[in-house]
């Protein structure tokens, strides 16, 4: 048996992340979230402040499959890996990271297109967090003390934004239920509910192999 991953996906205001903490606790592993972008800077050599200003990020630039081409070939050092788009550049070295996480440890992946980076793992699991919108701009007025209104605007665009990344470099569509293995509404699970039936699964998963 290979180390177990949870990827989690999520909505904003959700608690996704909560969800990825309790998780990462009872199970006593690390969870990588923001963690994630300092552990690409080092290796990758670029400074953390790029990492932080292209995270999870939309972008327009030339086709996906073309720069992965390019840069399994020749990797960081190349010339074609060189020229690219800076936010390439940053989706490259972040995937890089989480491949080499997983091979390393046991962990929660929160975001940055985990699931799809582990696509090949077949000891990942892959979770989606969701909650009914009023749920996510009454948690989102309360945590970051704003009008429901201004809260309402930031879940709109703070998902737009991680649909977006997510759909542009991946294969799949974000939120879809067909692109993870687990989806779960935390309005009605709760955040330790979430951790409850994340683990069952994984259970289950486990013994149908």
């Amino acid at each position: 048996m290979g180390n177990k991953i949870y990827t989690i996906g999520r909505e904003f205001g959700s608690g996704g992340r909560k969800v990825g903490e309790l998780l990462a606790e009872r199970l006593g592993i690390k969870l990588y979230d923001k963690e994630l972008l300092q552990l690409a800077a080092k290796e990758s050599g670029f400074c953390e402040e790029i990492f932080e200003n292209h995270d999870e990020k939309p972008t327009s630039s030339f086709l996906y499959s073309l720069v992965m081409d390019t840069y399994s070939m020749n990797g960081y050092s190349s010339a074609p890996f060189l020229d690219m788009p800076l936010n390439h550049k940053v989706f490259l070295a972040q995937f890089d990271s989480i491949k080499k996480i997983a091979a390393q440890e046991s962990c929660v992946i929160v975001g940055r297109c985990a699931d799809y980076a582990l696509a090949d793992n077949p000891d990942c699991l892959n979770v989606f967090i969701q909650a009914p919108l009023e749920s996510r701009i009454k948690r989102v007025s309360r945590r970051a003390n704003l009008t429901e209104n201004k809260a309402k605007d930031m879940c709109i665009k703070q998902d737009k934004q991680r649909a977006s990344y997510y759909n542009y470099y991946t294969s799949k569509k974000w939120g879809d239920s067909n692109s993870y293995h687990l989806t779960l509404d935390s309005a009605k699970l709760g955040e330790a509910g979430c951790v409850d039936m994340i683990l069952k699964f994984r259970e289950i998963m486990d013994a149908n192999k």
